[in-house]
């Protein structure tokens, strides 16, 4: 047994709470696997990943900022109003003032900025709790979406098209893929194998125990074969189509955000704000800055996902944005935060949203009406969450405390390591 854990802690990275965090992607693989069976392949065909990517990157988006407002320790309601609201905006600019795409895009993240500085008004400097704020904001943005769009659709430009429904065009000689395609999938290759080796080079100079060669090898040899095959598939699609332009933008948004959330003090806050807003605030956290950047954050990612939604959709509703809330919600909880704030990753999220596109998807290649669908989501959402909670009562396997473990203090330190616990944060100051 000992053998087994020494293993598992090489080869996911350097703990046993590191190797916990793959539970999720394990869920994940078996939720894509299960579908691929149960549809006789068409899961992971080309045409099916690419939609996949286009019908989840805008929830996927509004998971990122979501998963920064729960972890400190609030909710917002309205994404998917706010998200409405920006695109029937946007789609009349464009209609009746020939504002120029790009023009349109800045202009709607403005009105996005302007959103969620109202919330975080009310949330940060009035003290409303963000429920209350966010649900009064998803009345008023949707009656703002049906009022100014009069109840109509409103269609967008082709050039505006390009962020929701558009590809990597095809350059250079003809392969058989989409040239642009396979160059970004070797760019994640070489990224997947500097990662490994500078690993490696900081264990050597920290003279800590370097993982042994063979599993380094076993762990890249996994990676790159799962980027290889998707990059393939998403390369080798008919003609016209590649990677979407909307995962590029997802991508860039989950590789920014990542760094934020661990690498900077500003993203410790948030975590030190969600363990314990009190005592974060006695150590040094400017408490009123962090929830106005939360909400503020996730009113302008709520307006990007509206603007590449009506992109994809080609015109402006009445209908958009409904439920996209409990989907972002639903992606962060399934990926591993805690209800109680504090605890919670980008990459986690991301994750747990993937696991509910796949769900999603597989459901509606097998013929599943729409109602079933709900039903399942809910119950899987429960069951998800119910079975980390009951692990995690009982000393077991938890995706939460799997997750949570980067972000606990284990001595007494400066900004980069507040606590991620109430008890932790009380004990040990976070900032001077």
């Amino acid at each position: 047994m000992s053998r087994f854990k020494d293993l598992q802690k090489n080869l996911f990275g350097g703990s046993t709470s590191n190797a916990r965090q793959f539970g999720m992607i394990f869920a994940l693989l078996a939720t894509i696997l299960f579908f691929q069976f149960k549809t006789d392949g068409l899961t992971l065909t080309s045409g099916n990943l690419i939609n996949v990517v286009l019908q989840g990157s805008y929830i996927l988006i509004l998971a990122i900022g979501m998963l920064m407002v729960i972890v400190a320790g609030h909710i917002d309601l309205s994404v998917g109003s706010v998200a409405a609201f920006v695109g029937i905006i946007v789609a009349k600019v464009m209609k009746e003032w020939d504002l120029p795409w790009w023009a349109a895009i800045l202009f709607g993240l403005g009105v996005g900025a302007i959103v969620g500085a109202w919330h975080g008004f009310w949330v940060a400097y009035i003290g409303v709790p963000a429920f209350i704020v966010t649900l009064a904001g998803m009345l008023l943005f949707r009656g703002g979406n049906q009022y100014i769009g009069n109840a109509d659709s409103v269609p967008v430009p082709a050039a505006f098209k390009e962020i929701g429904a558009g590809y990597l065009p095809e350059v250079g000689p003809d392969t058989g893929y989409n040239n642009l395609t396979l160059l970004l999938g070797l760019a994640a290759c070489l990224a997947v194998v500097y990662r490994e080796y500078r690993a490696r080079q900081v264990r050597f100079a920290m003279n800590a125990d370097p993982t042994p060669i063979w599993v380094s090898a076993i762990r890249l040899a996994v990676m790159l074969g799962v980027i290889i095959f998707a990059t393939l598939r998403f390369a080798g699609g008919r003609v016209g189509t590649s990677f979407p332009i909307s995962g590029i933008i997802l991508a860039v948004l989950i590789l920014w955000y990542s760094f934020y959330t661990r690498n900077t003090a500003g993203g410790r806050y948030i975590y030190a704000v969600g363990g314990n807003s009190r005592a974060a605030e006695l150590s040094g956290v400017k408490l009123k800055r962090v929830n106005f950047f939360v909400m503020f954050n996730m009113s302008v990612l709520a307006a990007l996902a509206g603007m590449i939604f009506v992109a994809r959709s080609g015109a402006s509703g009445p209908q958009d944005g409904l439920s996209w809330e409990l989907d972002a919600i639903a992606a962060v909880f399934i990926g591993g935060a805690a209800v109680s704030g504090g605890l919670g990753t980008i990459s986690g999220s991301i994750v747990g949203g993937l696991v509910m596109a796949f769900l999603t998807n597989g459901l509606q290649l097998l013929g599943t009406g729409a109602d079933k669908t709900q039903i399942i989501k809910g119950l899987f959402l429960l069951a998800a969450v119910a079975f980390d909670v009951y692990n995690k009562s009982q000393g077991r396997f938890s995706i939460i405390g799997s997750l949570s473990k980067p972000f606990r203090r284990e001595s007494t330190g400066g900004p980069s390591a507040p606590s991620g616990t109430g008890q932790e944060a009380a004990k040990t100051p976070v900032a001077g």
